[in-house]
């Protein structure tokens, strides 16, 4: 029976992924239907606290971008870019980095890749050098920010250990960061200069690359200014809150006195951080639902809600086999768990997906909660089919054609620099854990 329900649990995942969108959601609600009524399989808790967190923050980022916040960042990136274009390499994995990490979503990226792909071929650097990098830092960032959907359903699954969220961080943040810088030097090497690759050159031929663009202006408002303001001031508090638990407010009950938990004190600092930037900076509410960043978020909590649901019941039902079978090979090579980890984003396409979906079995399975964290990063898998979204924008906004997808498809330009940055990060943060935690 386990590997009848775990083929059925792979298809809808796979289903899943290929529907896209609210694909998932769906599929994981199907495989739940099949689990509870044909296999007599007891239903989970549904993730409701993730989804409240996710909800809460994509609508405290939808703000900030409905505000002109978002705009106001790509101002400030697009000329740090310009100032240095010998460094893009370096510089534009950073700018990215720190947009996921302050927005909780990678899918800012968009708005700063053309600015890379216009500086870099504006100063003959070779544009899939900075693209590709680019793109993964965003993706890496997603396991370092402390309110990004991934970090939150992480933290709510050890919320039974002695781990906070400075715990997280602490080993994430620089594990990731310096996993990027060496994924960026080592992007630095990648393909011929950008005057000799052959594909550029025949592009200018034919007109297909323009050598210059006009650089967009952008109006500097109080309200773009101040939504920031507001939303770095929450994220700054979420990191607070959840290191020093003595600032969370805490209540008498059952004669055993109780802290508030993190995640309710995510859900109600996010949600008061879009009030306060829809009331102080007059936004309007239309135009933050219909935000790239609000529909990218609420897909994933849709995604969540049913592959999580149906990912918590399979290991639930099956959790004495699995302990049984899979418990001694884990503990004695828990790199595999990493690969799992890996192999499994691959086909979500969502780091918190795959968090809420494997990682309660690596808890069920023993592994040190230190050693989880620092394997936290295999969740940015999804790279390595060069689909998702960002890779797709990047792509094509390289008017060069050098950011591109090889001959046998998985040859692509972001192959080398995901895989460098992603096992990078694994062993840094293994270090790190070891001296640390």
């Amino acid at each position: 029976m386990f590997w009848i329900q775990l083929i059925i649990l792979l298809a809808c995942i796979v289903i899943g992924a290929r529907i896209g969108g609210l694909g998932l959601g769906v599929m994981g609600g199907l495989g739940l239907a099949i689990f509870v009524f044909v296999f007599r399989l007891q239903p989970t808790s549904a993730p409701i606290d993730v989804m409240l967190m996710i909800l809460a923050v994509i609508t405290a980022a939808g703000a900030l971008q409905a505000a002109g916040g978002m705009d106001y960042l790509v101002h400030i990136a697009e000329k740090a870019l310009r100032k240095n274009p010998k460094y893009i390499t370096y510089i534009a994995p950073i700018v990215t980095y720190v947009f996921t990490f302050c927005a909780g979503t990678g899918h800012v990226a968009y708005s700063v890749l053309p600015v890379i792909a216009e500086v870099s071929r504006e100063s003959g650097v070779r544009p899939e050098r900075p693209m590709s990098i680019a793109v993964i830092a965003s993706q890496q960032a997603i396991t370092a920010s402390p309110i990004s959907a991934a970090t939150v359903a992480f933290l709510a699954l050890l919320a039974d250990f002695d781990i906070t969220l400075l715990d997280i961080l602490m080993i994430c943040i620089p594990s990731t960061f310096i996993a990027c810088m060496i994924a960026a030097f080592v992007s630095s090497k990648m393909g011929k200069e950008l005057s000799e690759d052959p594909i550029y050159l025949k592009r200018l031929e034919e007109g297909l690359a323009t050598l210059k663009q006009e650089e967009q202006k952008f109006v500097i408002t109080k309200n773009s200014k101040l939504s920031v303001a507001i939303f770095l001031l929450a994220a700054l508090s979420v990191v607070l809150f959840g290191s020093i638990e003595r600032l969370r407010p805490g209540w008498v009950i059952e004669g055993e006195f109780t802290r508030m938990a993190m995640p309710v004190t995510i859900e109600i600092i996010m949600l008061t951080a879009a009030a306060l930037i829809i009331l102080l900076c007059k936004t309007n509410v239309e135009t933050l639902v219909s935000g790239a960043v609000f529909k990218a978020g609420a897909s994933a909590v849709v995604a969540i809600f049913g592959i999580a649901w149906m990912g918590d019941t399979f290991f639930n039902g099956n959790s004495q086999f699995i302990t049984e079978n899979v418990s001694n090979l884990v503990t004695a090579a828990p790199w595999l768990f990493a690969i799992a980890l890996f192999v499994l984003s691959i086909l979500l396409y969502s780091q918190a997906a795959t968090v809420r979906t494997l990682m309660p079995l690596g808890i069920t399975l023993g592994i040190n909660p230190a050693l989880l964290i620092a394997m936290f990063p295999a969740v940015n898998g999804y790279f390595f089919i060069p689909n998702y979204p960002t890779v797709v924008a990047a792509i094509n906004f390289d008017q060069t054609g050098t950011t591109r997808i090889g001959k046998y498809i998985l040859n692509h330009s972001f192959m080398i620099p995901g895989l460098v940055a992603t096992t990078g990060a694994i062993i840094i943060g293994i270090g790190l854990s070891m001296i640390l935690l």
